[in-house]
């Protein structure tokens, strides 16, 4: 038989772990799960749905779904592809696999299968009535006496509605197949398709977590809650935490002022005040701890943790659309809050001994300690330690090579000490005079760190410029200095956003710099990077905006300005950036590409990396060895980069037996 070019799968399933916070690796391993229909066409035939409560998958089918040269395409195929793993008993590798979502993504459009065919006007649109039908056959219903206590809704109980999920099933991969057609004229390069199957790879992996340590850990902040509760109650003659009105009338009362503010911000600035009495101190204090969200990532790992102790599906490839970066899910690694203290190990070791009394001695707050510890819940597998390598400020890198800023490039060729070196050149001061801890070196850190895309005096204070007390007319006068000592820098902000313009006013390609390229296509606004792919913006406009051109175009409301707020708040919606924000994807794009470059390495020379956390590898090596192994990381991930000729990079890594920051 002549085997087929293309095999689009769409399934429907059903389980009683709740898939959006668990993810899918726990949910198919539920002792429940069950694939219910199996909708699929080969090539462009007639899509034909199986309803798998009624029959098994035939020959050919399980056949094709092994066969790596059958392209499996599929919307989000992570999904179909761990289902299907659990139903036949054995893990299908990303080889042999396509996902229509990841592909979409690269074109800057939205995520959902829904929303992609609506943005393109497709002629086959999803299905509304889906929601309810997956809520009523996919997930476990409330027993009641209509319905004669069942926990599950199943075909027999509703079949009109059964036949409709059918329809439903058969017209998702019409839907697909409609994207799959229209997205052909910008196919995904095969570099990219080879670093999704790595992060196949890399997911289906997952992090060992230390359970016993996440148990230990939700016992304790059950009863340390509970204590709180406790102590606020005692002090108030019985009003509770979140007895909001009560609790107000009672401070009004304590005080002799009216208090009517207690919001996170509004307790952090009655806490300001040095009058306030003891008792009401403490009862804010209370308040502002319960209201901490620290052990929200503890029972996320609780929930999504597999049976072999493994977190998995914590990567989502190409979640950044505008630069191609990794984002988090389940317990968000990309989010993770910063120490709050130096003495992890410390701290780690009494939560191990049950020192719950000693830890709020010895530690600023309870919660504060447990957010430094959410990294060291990863472990390595027995035998094994990590190494935990990352670029040494990589975007600062990229900048000053895409920007050809020849002091810059000589800083990171030599020393790679750039706050001293900036704040040599905003201050002309002799870089031996500029020591670590100094007031300069503070400005000239605080300025690479907000000045880099544009950013100005507003920038600056988000950056740690009024924790520095610094005034408005200091952190002018730094952002003229540093633009000052950077011309190269600030003009390829404007040479950017004007390669753009012309791009899409004049439909043509506009060279920029490094073989890096503007051009417009079918709607989309490409920009060519150095390495071979392109991040994509769709339906672009120029338009006036507040300071001058803006560049619009469709995409995530989460998305943020150039000052750091979001412009829309939720949905798909018109996006606007300039200069500074262009510039900023490109070198993120750029930095992102160089990581990925360095995992894909890693991979060959038979490394196992189980997590990576923006610019940083985490890499399990054998502990007989570590150091060593640690060197060769160090040394792949700063070796040349064959498309960005004289980009100088270094990584720095240590060991560890837990995941930490340095």
């Amino acid at each position: 038989m002549l085997m087929p070019d293309y095999m689009h799968i769409d399934i429907e399933t059903y389980s009683s772990v709740d898939l959006e916070k668990c993810g899918v690796y726990k949910y198919a391993e539920s002792e429940d799960f069950e694939i219910l229909l199996f909708a699929y066409t080969f090539n462009n035939d007639p899509v034909r749905v199986l309803d798998l409560t009624k029959e098994a998958l035939p020959s050919f089918v399980l056949v094709c779904i092994k066969d790596p040269n059958i392209i499996k395409v599929a919307h989000n195929a992570m999904f179909e592809r761990i289902c299907l793993s659990s139903y036949l008993q054995d893990r299908l590798d990303a080889q042999g696999w396509l996902c229509t979502m990841v592909w979409a993504c690269t074109l800057g459009l939205p995520r959902s299968l829904g929303k992609i065919a609506s943005v393109l006007k497709l002629d086959e649109q999803k299905d509304t009535k889906g929601t309810a039908l997956i809520n009523y056959f996919c997930k476990p219903c409330k027993p009641t006496k209509v319905n004669g206590g069942r926990i599950r809704n199943q075909p027999e109980h509703a079949p009109d509605k059964w036949q409709q999920f059918i329809e439903y099933n058969r017209q998702d991969v019409r839907t697909e197949i409609a994207i799959f057609d229209r997205l052909k004229r910008f196919p995904i390069t095969k570099k990219e398709h080879e670093l999704w199957q790595l992060d196949q790879i890399i997911n289906d992996t997952g992090l060992c977590i230390d359970t016993s340590l996440v148990s230990q850990i939700l016992s304790f902040s059950e009863r340390y809650a509970e204590g709180l509760k406790q102590e606020c109650l005692e002090i108030t003659s019985g009003i509770g935490i979140s007895q909001l009105e009560r609790l107000k009338e009672w401070m009004s009362a304590q005080e002799g002022s009216k208090i009517d503010d207690l919001t996170k911000d509004g307790v952090a600035a009655l806490l300001k005040n040095e009058a306030l009495s003891p008792q009401t101190r403490r009862v804010l204090e209370i308040r502002q701890e319960s209201g901490k969200t620290s052990i929200t990532k503890y029972d996320a790992i609780a929930r999504a943790v597999c049976k072999d102790s493994r977190l998995r599906g914590t990567l989502q490839f190409y979640g950044g659309a505008r630069t191609g970066r990794w984002a988090g899910r389940i317990f968000q690694p990309q989010n993770l809050p910063r120490n709050t203290f130096d003495d992890i190990a410390g701290a780690r070791k009494m939560i191990q001994n049950g020192d719950i009394d000693m830890v709020n001695l010895f530690y600023d707050t309870y919660n504060n300690t447990l957010s430094s510890l959410i990294r060291t819940m990863v472990v390595p597998s027995n035998g094994h330690m990590f190494a935990i390598a990352d670029y040494s400020a990589i975007e600062a890198r990229v900048t000053a090579w895409f920007c050809d800023e020849k002091w810059r490039q000589d800083v990171f060729a030599h020393d790679g000490k750039i706050y001293e070196a900036s704040a040599s050149q905003m201050f002309h001061v002799p870089m031996e005079q500029i020591t670590k801890g100094s007031e300069l070196r503070k400005k000239g850190k605080v300025a690479e760190l907000a000045l880099g895309y544009g950013g100005g005096v507003s920038a600056l204070e988000r950056m740690g410029g009024a924790a520095m007390g610094l005034s408005q007319e200091e952190m002018q006068e730094i952002k003229v200095k540093w633009r000052n000592a950077s011309p190269r820098i600030a003009k390829m902000w404007y040479t950017v956003f004007a390669a753009a313009e012309k791009a899409v006013m004049q439909r043509k390609r506009v060279d920029v710099a490094h073989g890096m390229y503007y051009n417009y296509q079918s709607g989309i606004l490409f920009a060519h990077l150095p390495s071979g792919r392109a991040i994509a913006y769709a339906n672009p406009r120029i338009q006036k905006g507040t300071f001058g051109k803006e560049l619009w175009y469709d995409g995530s409301s989460s998305e943020k300005d150039e000052n750091g707020h979001i412009k829309y708040s939720g949905g798909w919606g018109r996006v606007s950036v300039w200069g500074g924000k262009l510039f900023e994807n490109l070198i993120q794009a750029i930095a992102r590409d160089c990581l990925a470059d360095s995992m894909m390495s890693l991979h060959n020379r038979g490394y196992k990396i189980v997590m990576h956390v923006h610019d940083e590898v985490i890499v399990e090596v054998p502990k007989s060895n570590a150091e060593e192994h640690l060197k060769t990381i160090e040394s792949v991930m700063g070796m040349p980069v064959s498309w960005a000729p004289g980009l100088c990079l270094t990584a720095d890594g240590f060991i560890s037996e837990y995941y930490k920051k340095d």
